[in-house]
């Protein structure tokens, strides 16, 4: 696969689920990743806590339902439910 296991190992991804919901988690993709970023560097973007979201996003895992996301800062996802952050932001 590519470039998404360089900074996560696949088989931390393999064991690793949404802490909520217990879905599977799966690296995003470089748009989505962007996405965030762009929101974030706005001040725009918050976690479920609805605190905004201060240290730039350069991975991120996403939830199987593509609802949440929970960034990699580091290389260690950061999988705490007030963390996650929700993607239907960046809908609007």
């Amino acid at each position: 696969m590519g470039g998404e296991f360089d900074v996560i190992s696949k088989d931390l991804l393999e064991i690793l689920v949404c802490p909520e919901s217990h879905q599977t988690l799966t690296p995003a993709d470089a748009a989505t990743v962007a996405r965030l970023e762009r929101r974030r560097a706005e001040g725009t973007l918050k976690n479920r806590a609805g605190k905004p979201v201060a240290d730039p996003i350069q991975h991120a895992l996403i939830r199987e339902d593509r609802r949440i996301a929970y960034p990699i800062v580091d290389s260690i996802p950061i999988m705490l439910i007030d963390e996650g952050i929700p993607l239907d932001q960046l809908d609007s």
